[in-house]
């Protein structure tokens, strides 16, 4: 039989592509995430197939078939190459009871197959829990071990399946473990040292700044990443009123392994104690302002002032 039909041919395909699946995903690339995770779902799929029986993978189309029958069993060489695809090889493995009838499925392969388009990236992402779920079952048929699979995705595929947590809870820890691995992408090639003194050096330059927007006042900040360890970029809102600014932390960014957060709730997720960070903005905001934290109608008089100045006497 042709190697390229072969149960490892399909299985190593299939870890390879899920893999692919997953830096795309983490890289926020959704659209090519779907293709990817669809790929690696077909090609998975036909390894499962062919280790109940090989011939199970062939197109039922006409003399096609009969000329695949006799390649797949090693006695003739087909002209043309032909086997299902996904959403056979998935119907086929429902047949079998090893896959269940799955809408979210249904809608990846649809989109893979370009017969279903997503308005946006967002619609794309949410396919990994069906990815991550789907391989896991079919490895449980194959009796193979998840982390020979997923490798360094492992952690990731277990958290996009993990119902005991929130929705929002998984999607944060599935984040930062992508950070993680971004971060090792980029930096792996140092030593340890020079990346332990990287972080340390990061975490040394914690800035402080205060600016005014349209939406009012806000201060940004130093935080620990809780991906990476490197200092990220917290940003502080005024939730109280301009009379009386009340700070409350909403995001966090981090240059070193680009992880982001957009709200208070997914800094929760990432085990950021919120209340303490907003005690250490107070704080370092009351120190800036010299004892006292001045409302925004006195710091946008002070921006204003500062602009206007004349620096004539510097020449």
């Amino acid at each position: 039989m042709d190697d390229s039909l072969s149960f490892e041919s399909f299985y190593e395909g299939a870890k390879k592509v899920a893999h692919r699946a997953m830096e795309d995903h983490g890289r926020g690339e959704y659209d090519e995430f779907a293709l990817h995770a669809g790929v690696a779902i077909e090609r998975l799929a036909k390894a499962v197939l062919v280790s109940r029986n090989p011939i199970y993978i062939i197109e039922v189309r006409g003399n096609v078939s009969t000329d695949m029958l006799f390649h797949m069993g090693g006695h003739r060489e087909a002209k043309k190459i032909r086997t299902i695809g996904a959403s056979e090889a998935i119907a086929r493995l429902r047949t079998l009871e090893v896959l269940a009838p799955d809408k979210g499925l249904d809608a990846l392969i649809d989109v893979r197959n370009g017969v279903a388009h997503t308005g946006s990236g967002d619609e794309a992402k949410a396919f990994l829990p069906t990815l991550a779920e789907t391989v896991e079952t079919m490895l449980n048929d194959l009796g193979g071990p998840l982390d020979a699979f997923w490798g360094r995705w492992t952690a990731t595929a277990r958290m996009a399946v993990d119902n005991r947590r929130s929705e929002v809870s998984r999607d944060v820890q599935v984040r930062i473990g992508q950070a993680r691995h971004r971060y090792d992408d980029r930096f792996s090639n140092l030593p340890d040292h020079v990346q332990e003194r990287l972080k340390i050096e990061q975490l040394r330059l914690k800035s402080f700044s205060v600016g005014q927007t349209r939406d009012g006042l806000q201060i940004g900040s130093s935080e620990r990443c809780p991906a990476c360890g490197s200092a990220g970029h917290v940003l502080s809102v005024n939730q109280g009123t301009p009379e009386n600014p009340d700070f409350a932390v909403v995001a966090l960014r981090c240059s070193m392994c680009h992880l982001q957060l957009a709200t208070r709730d997914e800094l929760v997720a990432a085990g950021i104690d919120v209340e303490s960070t907003d005690e250490q903005v107070a704080r370092k905001a009351t120190e800036f302002f010299g004892g006292l934290m001045p409302s925004e109608a006195t710091l946008q008089a002070m921006v204003e002032q500062y602009l206007n100045d004349d620096f004539d006497d510097l020449d």
